[in-house]
């Protein structure tokens, strides 16, 4: 009986050290966070900086909600692209709406919650829950994105990775015309060849602008079955050379399902051989049992080939503010690690893309109509 007992007694004994004055990020984690959720985002950023980090692994990364307003793309999703740690990325159109306020050199200001709200519209002061701007940043950032997406390179079909790419090239010139390099996610994505994807491309004032544009008789058209093959392209091009594909998710929503349905497209849609994402990481304040996408738990995710049923182990789920998690992630991954090499996956994806259409063809060939 003993010895049954003791084989539950062999993690760490809760015994942290003193938080002391000129404590690192990394040493807090390493050391004062030991049980509970605390413990949660010690093991997925140790997963982070151990395993995921690996050269062979490709990292994707879903952004829910409006997370650049509060700086985090300057802070911590920038560095994390530029020195290799991000390879593609799924977000809200509002994220990427509101990262363009920075990259054009408009302002957001720290304000609070408990204020009158019809007193700041009457103000035109625009509020997302504790920041504050000018109402003139939403009419500048329109005005900027249709005088770019009149553009002729703009008037054809594509898709959103090829359309956000495009639109950082402008991001980045006037990033440096302002003097702020650095402060743009998508200028950031465009000088390193991430590719960007949004699940949802009409829903935000992105999508809101294309929308007016095609009233004056405009072009442009985003088309989500290309995003839908070319995601799938990207995990399928990083399984099939020997590596592994890593998902890291803040939030939820429809961003981390549009990333997790790439292994459904591979196995049941394209009836290609599969096992699922390698690795996963989600800081979330879902709960799971409502039934929605943004609660499900690794395990659940198994039973759609999502995720590898062997690599349970390497799941770690932190019920988490992704405000609060992810600077200390990125932190200690930055203080833990070393710059990846960039896999440059935008420059890839029509090659990605042809490797995933032969494959295809040839299930269909030996399926005997099966798929037809």
């Amino acid at each position: 009986m003993k010895g049954k007992k003791n084989g539950f007694l062999k993690g760490r004994a809760i015994n942290p050290i003193p938080v002391e004055r000129g404590m690192t990020a990394t040493r807090l984690v390493d050391e004062v966070l030991l049980a509970y959720n605390g413990a949660r985002l010690q093991e997925a950023c140790r997963l982070f900086a151990e395993r995921i980090l690996q050269e062979d692994v490709t990292v994707a990364v879903s952004l829910a909600g409006a997370l650049t307003p509060a700086g985090l793309g300057i802070s911590c999703l920038i560095p994390l692209m530029e020195t290799g740690r991000i390879d593609w990325i799924v977000s809200t159109g509002a994220n990427l709406y509101h990262d363009a306020h920075f990259g054009i050199g408009l302002d957001l200001y720290r304000g609070t919650p408990a204020c009158s709200d019809i007193e700041l519209r009457r103000q035109g002061i625009v509020r997302i829950y504790d920041i504050f701007f000018d109402y003139e940043v939403l009419l500048s950032t329109d005005q900027f994105f249709r005088r770019v997406l009149r553009r002729p390179e703009f008037q054809c079909t594509m898709g959103t990775a090829e359309f956000h790419y495009r639109i950082g090239r402008y991001l980045d010139e006037r990033e440096r015309a302002v003097g702020r390099r650095g402060s743009s996610l998508l200028a950031a994505a465009y000088r390193a060849g991430v590719p960007v994807y949004t699940s949802s491309p009409g829903d935000s004032s992105i999508g809101m602008n294309v929308a007016a544009l095609a009233l004056e008789g405009s072009a442009i058209r985003l088309d989500p079955t290309r995003d839908v093959n070319e995601t799938a392209a990207l995990v399928y091009g990083a399984k099939r050379s020997g590596g592994k594909s890593a998902v890291v998710i803040f939030g939820g929503g429809s961003p981390k399902n549009f990333l997790l349905q790439t292994e459904p497209q591979i196995q049941e849609v394209l009836g290609i051989a599969e096992r699922g994402h390698d690795y996963f990481i989600q800081f979330t304040d879902a709960r799971p049992d409502t039934g929605g996408l943004s609660g499900a738990t690794p395990s659940e995710a198994v039973s759609w080939g999502k995720i590898d049923p062997d690599q349970l182990p390497h799941t770690v789920v932190c019920y988490l503010d992704c405000t609060v998690a992810m600077p200390l992630f990125t932190a200690y991954a930055m203080d833990k690690t070393s710059p990846r090499p960039l896999k440059r996956l935008y420059d890839r994806r029509e090659v990605l893309l042809g490797l995933l259409s032969d494959e295809y063809a040839k299930v269909r060939a030996g399926s005997s109509g099966e798929l037809e």
